[in-house]
């Protein structure tokens, strides 16, 4: 089947129109449950209409066959522009540009590009494939070369883990941005004021592309010291608190976290962040009831008609 056709940088051109975009990511899943799942969940935030949705590739490409063909559903079956992640991890130069190929062929041309953690321990050393690259900034320049695509990148509200003091981890930013980044996604967080002392540093360095923060509810407490512990973000004492109180209350932990994520999110558009990136772990509950809180507009669902269950694959 022949992709439609979409044009190019899709993402940059909803940055730089009027007002903080919306957009959500989603994963590639693993079983046909966890399939429709998903597709409950794109079509209930399909109805925002947001500005994209991105599709993660797992560690080390270890999902890269799945991305590639969840990507290329959305571009068929949905009005969504699509970002499709790329890492750098275990591909050569060749494999790389084969993968991006396969992008464009799906017509997906919004690419999310970082170097990516080591697939066995992501705090573990971070070994460069002996024929690939071995900065993202590298990878940026890749995909640049490859063609027309819009490029976004990430940022760390509270730093890499890798980098050793602030200065170095602005400098790698400022090089990804140099190679042709047009935008940058950040790392998840739950303090307002990092994503804000972040943007000052871009700022006093000349970083001038867009970052977009991304939200993550913290509806379980398991979960989110999980994935706290793994990307080296900080998990507020007073919110944890609140979630291991809730204990195996799913509803209570979800309203913690939406209360949470809600705020945060407030704050974020009140001080001139250019939009919002729904980490969903394909579920649609906590980005419909945020997005309802924030009184954005578009259409409510309730959620009982949005979406029924939740997705089985969900970490």
């Amino acid at each position: 089947m022949t992709a439609p056709r979409r044009a190019p940088g899709g993402v940059r051109r909803a940055l730089a129109g009027r007002g903080p975009v919306l957009s959500f990511e989603v994963f590639p899943p693993k079983t046909a449950q966890g399939a429709t799942a998903l597709w409950r969940t794109v079509r209930a935030l399909e109805a925002l209409r947001p500005a994209f949705v991105s599709v993660t590739y797992g560690a080390g490409g270890s999902s890269r066959d799945r991305t590639l063909a969840l990507a290329e559903r959305l571009v068929q079956e949905t009005t969504l522009p699509v970002l499709g992640h790329l890492t750098a991890v275990g591909h050569s130069v060749a494999e790389l540009r084969r993968i991006v190929g396969s992008y464009a062929q799906a017509g997906v041309l919004d690419l999310l590009v970082v170097r990516g953690d080591p697939p066995s321990d992501p705090q573990g050393p971070w070994t460069a494939h002996p024929e690939g690259v071995r900065h993202a900034a590298e990878l940026v320049r890749l995909v640049r070369e490859s063609g027309d695509f819009g490029i976004g990148v990430a940022a760390f509200p509270e730093r890499h883990p890798r980098s050793r003091d602030w200065e170095e981890d602005i400098r790698h930013f400022a090089a990804k941005a140099r190679a042709g980044a047009d935008f940058a996604v950040t790392q998840m967080f739950f303090d307002a004021e990092d994503y804000f002392r972040l943007r000052d540093r871009l700022d006093a360095a000349g970083c001038t592309i867009p970052v977009v923060p991304a939200v993550m509810p913290a509806t379980r407490y398991r979960q989110i010291a999980r994935f706290a512990e793994l990307s080296g973000a900080a998990f507020p004492e007073d919110l944890a608190r609140r979630l291991r109180d809730a204990g195996d209350d799913a509803a209570e932990g979800h309203r913690v976290g939406v209360a949470h994520a809600t705020a945060l999110a407030a704050r974020l558009l009140d001080q001139g962040a250019p939009g919002l990136h729904f980490i969903t772990l394909n579920r649609p509950e906590a980005t419909l009831d945020i997005h309802h809180g924030l009184g954005l507009p578009g259409p409510r669902r309730t959620l009982q008609a949005a979406a029924a269950g939740a997705s089985p694959d969900a970490p």
